[in-house]
């Protein structure tokens, strides 16, 4: 069966043809020859036909900055548009699988995969019944495109669609096209470039626009397939919930200072607005579905009683609705729910509680049409809607909390101060039993609506404190009732969260805790002292009461960005991963359900690669069935702008974490050959000591500057949060975020691979051998997976692009680190294709596919920026073009930070 009308190849062909002609007519025929000119070049120097880069210069070397504007703006909209093509590939070729059951990562796969292994219906609703998966999307500033520009975007890949998924006329087709040229032509004459950064409520309408317009409808259908799924194997089975998203856009105070508790009330606001706009939606496209005559059927006892009983809740209502559906049982009940509905944001009283009163008058609809033969009314409509309000709620996504654990020290100091108590003199065990005292004594310690003369920093925290009791009061406790503490080093840390939210009357214990308090380990020191900061908790009476009152599930979250930029890729993937088995160990000694929360990035270095695959890879001891991991930037558009692309990659990590979960309940400590182990501990070690003395070494600070954009993306208008914590110039103070972006501009993805070589060496020169290596290669989904992550990070550096970038520097500090670079980068390839047993990096052909098809057209793009950068004074124009060349590399790569 044919599914589709075009291919990759002929989307982009048409696509560049059709830019072609925009800027040629919205230029000039010389500036469109300029164009083809380095297109064409770039091209023969790819395919070996020239021997040399110097026709590129050439060419930009004789253009004047409105020349230079053309040729940035042709590439970046080039790219934006081929990603439209390539997006459309990945939807045929799921489509195309899954017609021809060949989809790897499926549901059906899973299920087989428990069915094969004669797991009986107990163990399946069991591993269903622990699975719970928490994507969790951030306002990290990595998304390059303008909201404009995603718009303008998502409309060409939606006529994309259409004649590739449609049988149309030739006149039909002819329109379609019409509007494709005309959104083209629009999207050339759309400034590219923010010219301000966008506000914390920009970005999370940003998150917001995702879960409306596509995953609210996809889980839906996600859990449709997976029921069927289940009960062809097991029809016993209940499929319980499996999904929550969270959000930190609009929460996350974290060195941003423009998100305010205002910002939050109006997130919060927003997205019950949103949410329950979408409920109402759902209930009126369902009055249209039932009909029935209530003369001809028995809705049910159940159902009358509570037909009866909003009756009495709202009788004018009622009369009037009896009055327009007379005999109409369902409808009457579907009108009076929607009066529910409005009642929620309303002044008016009897408005629902909550999700799970909606959820209830949807199950007795159920029921009753059930019981009167119209299940497949409840599959197709009934059954879709009560998964939706079971995830969604009347919060669209929980929004988690997030500060420095400095502020919250400072605040409690202060506020202490004020009551004559000297917080800031005690040792750490001393701040810990105080804590613990005024946390489980009755009477609060001070007031923190009215806590008296304390700095701006403990006023912001202490009335982000009072405000959270109001906006659990008024959303719902689920609404926001997480706190993520960054950088946690001490126990304190983490008693003195728990300590505000209960002066602020959120907790009250031993009866209430109406928050998760998790603690961010993200440093090498945090990591390595994790028993102690964990178990001097789980040991804490006020602790263990609210660990009591939540379920005895203890969330902790580890970062993968800064302990990356801390220890280099190699080591910090290691730590983490001894870390988390560390912590299963310490979570299981207190018999506390542990809930990791991974902070992954979108690039190797921070965390990213495939999510399905890093699932699996994670020791068997910490897969409780709850996982949590965070979504960021251009990650997020990627993964969820499409509705078969976002069914997709939920599909992929319930597959994963259903397999994983099974894996850990038959094997629940995960066997690690100790020749494996101390093979990592080496190479990790070596590792870091390399990256560590790069980092150290006089002068590489001043090469990072010099060999990378980092100044301009310091300056892009990416997002609210400031790029630097303090403003100063140096790698511990930077954000990782952008220096990732930074790396990957050049094309020197050192985050990604670097001392990786070294520490195979160093294992190799300490008696280990290739064979130990490939073998925990085939056999260690731990080692399999960072040894691919890096391989792709390698696949994506060019070298020769960042020789280019290092003759910016000063001729010294290019000498003295550009061949250190290089050299590691050789060796590391080389050991990863030796031990990987393959003759490519990448093990992806369709990812192979697309850099060649890429690579071409980023050289220029490339070779432009770093033109601008090497001029000591650039107009207002050519700093404009620069900026644009941040945005077209960042969409040729199709990653920033």
């Amino acid at each position: 069966m044919k599914l589709h009308n075009r291919d990759v190849r002929q989307d982009v062909r048409e696509l560049g043809a059709l830019l072609g002609d925009v800027l040629e007519a919205q230029t000039s025929t010389d500036a469109f020859e300029t164009v083809e000119d380095l297109r064409t070049a770039a091209i023969a120097y790819r395919d070996g036909t020239n021997p040399s880069r110097e026709p590129l210069h050439d060419v930009l070397d004789s253009l004047q900055p409105d020349g230079e504007s053309v040729v940035a703006r042709a590439f970046t909209t080039y790219f934006e548009l081929i990603n439209l093509a390539e997006e459309r590939q990945r939807v045929r070729s799921i489509r195309q699988a899954s017609q021809d059951g060949t989809l790897a990562d499926s549901l059906e796969g899973a299920i087989e995969t428990l069915a094969e292994n004669d797991a009986d219906s107990e163990t399946v609703q069991g591993v269903l019944d622990d699975v719970l998966i928490e994507p969790t999307f951030t306002a990290h500033p990595t998304e390059a495109r303008r909201k404009t520009v995603k718009a303008k975007l998502r409309s060409i890949a939606d006529h994309l669609e259409t004649v590739d998924e449609r049988r149309l006329t030739d006149g039909e087709q002819e329109q379609v096209w019409q509007r494709v040229d005309a959104e083209v032509t629009s999207l050339w004459q759309t400034p590219q470039v923010r010219n301000r950064r966008p506000e914390p409520t920009d970005e999370a309408r940003n998150v917001q626009w995702y879960l409306e317009n596509t995953l609210f409808d996809v889980v839906g259908e996600v859990y449709s397939e997976l029921e069927a799924t289940v009960h062809d194997e097991y029809p016993d089975v209940d499929v319980p919930k499996l999904f929550e998203f969270r959000s930190w856009a609009g929460s996350d105070r974290d060195g941003n200072p423009f998100v305010t508790p205002e910002v939050t009330t109006e997130t919060l606001e927003r997205q019950r607005a949103v949410v329950l706009g979408k409920y109402r939606t759902a209930l009126k496209r369902l009055s249209g579905v039932l009909s029935q005559d209530g003369s001809r059927i028995d809705a049910g006892s159940d159902f009358r009683a509570s037909l009866e009983a909003d009756r009495e809740r709202f009788p004018t209502v009622a009369d009037e609705t009896e009055e327009r559906y007379p005999d109409e049982p369902y409808r009457q009940k579907l009108k009076l729910m929607r009066e529910k509905l409005d009642r929620v944001e309303d002044v008016r009283p009897d408005g629902y509680a909550g999700p799970a009163e909606l959820m209830a008058d949807l199950e007795i609809i159920a029921a009753s049409l059930r019981k009167n033969g119209a299940e497949e009314v409840v599959d197709a409509y009934l059954q879709p809607l009560i998964r939706q309000v079971d995830t969604f709620g009347f919060t669209l996504a929980s929004l988690d909390l997030r500060d420095h654990q400095e502020n919250h020290t400072e605040a409690v100091t202060e506020a202490l101060s004020v009551e004559g108590i000297d917080y800031a003199a005690m040792e750490e065990d001393e701040r810990v039993e105080l804590l613990t005292d005024a946390i489980l004594q009755e009477h609060a310690v001070f007031d923190v609506a009215e806590p008296g003369e304390v700095s701006d920093t403990a006023e912001r925290v202490l009335r982000r404190f009072d405000e959270l009791a109001e906006w659990q009061d008024e959303y719902g406790a689920g609404a926001i009732d997480t706190y993520c503490i960054s950088m946690t080093e001490e126990p304190s840390h983490v008693l003195e969260v728990l300590f505000l939210a209960d002066q602020a009357g959120v907790v009250s214990l031993p009866d209430h805790c109406g928050l998760d308090v998790v603690p961010l380990l993200e440093t090498e020191s945090a990591l390595n002292g994790a028993r102690r900061i964990m178990g001097t908790l789980f040991e804490n009476d006020a602790y263990q009461q609210a660990l009591t009152a939540r379920n005895d599930v203890q969330e902790i979250m580890l970062g993968y960005s800064d302990s990356n930029k801390e220890n280099g890729f190699l080591a910090a993937n290691w730590d983490l991963y001894k870390n988390q088995r560390r912590l299963a160990e310490i979570t299981d000694d207190h018999d506390v359900t542990m809930r990791l929360f991974h902070g992954r990035g979108g690039s190797i270095s921070r965390g990213g690669g495939p999510m399905n695959e890093a699932m699996l890879a994670l020791p068997n001891e910490t897969v409780t069935g709850q996982i949590k991991f965070t979504e960021q930037g251009e990650a997020i558009a990627e993964k969820y702008a499409t509705p078969r692309i976002a069914e997709r990659n939920l599909e992929q990590m319930l597959d994963a974490q259903v397999r994983a979960r099974y894996q850990a309940l038959q094997e629940p400590e995960e066997h690690v050959p100790e020749e494996w182990a101390e093979a990592m501990d080496t190479m990790a070690a070596a590792a870091r000591a390399e990256y560590r003395d790069l980092l150290e070494t006089d002068g590489f600070v001043s090469y990072f500057e010099q060999a990378t954009p980092i100044t301009v993306i310091e300056d892009l208008n990416l997002g609210s949060r400031p790029a630097s914590r303090s403003g100063e110039r140096n790698v511990e103070d930077l954000r990782a975020i952008p220096w990732v972006f930074s790396w990957t501009q050049s094309r020197c993805i050192l985050p990604g691979w670097y001392s990786f070589a070294e520490g195979v060496e160093a294992y190799l020169d300490d008696g280990g051998d290739m064979e130990t290596l490939e073998a925990m290669y085939d056999e260690w989904p731990f080692f399999r997976t960072t040894l691919d992550n890096a391989s792709l990070a390698m696949a994506r550096t060019d070298l020769e692009i960042a020789s280019e970038y290092a003759d910016l520097a000063t001729s010294d500090l290019r000498q003295q680190f550009f061949p250190r670079l290089q050299t590691e980068y050789e060796e590391a390839v080389d050991y990863a294709l030796s031990i990987s047993g393959r003759a490519e990096l990448l093990k992806r052909e369709w990812l192979e596919e697309s850099l060649r098809r890429r690579n071409p057209y980023v050289d220029p793009l490339n070779l432009l920026q770093t033109h601008l950068l090497a001029q000591t004074h650039r107009t207002d124009a050519e700093e404009k073009t620069l900026r644009l060349t941040v945005k077209g590399i960042a969409a040729g790569m199709k990653n920033t930070g």
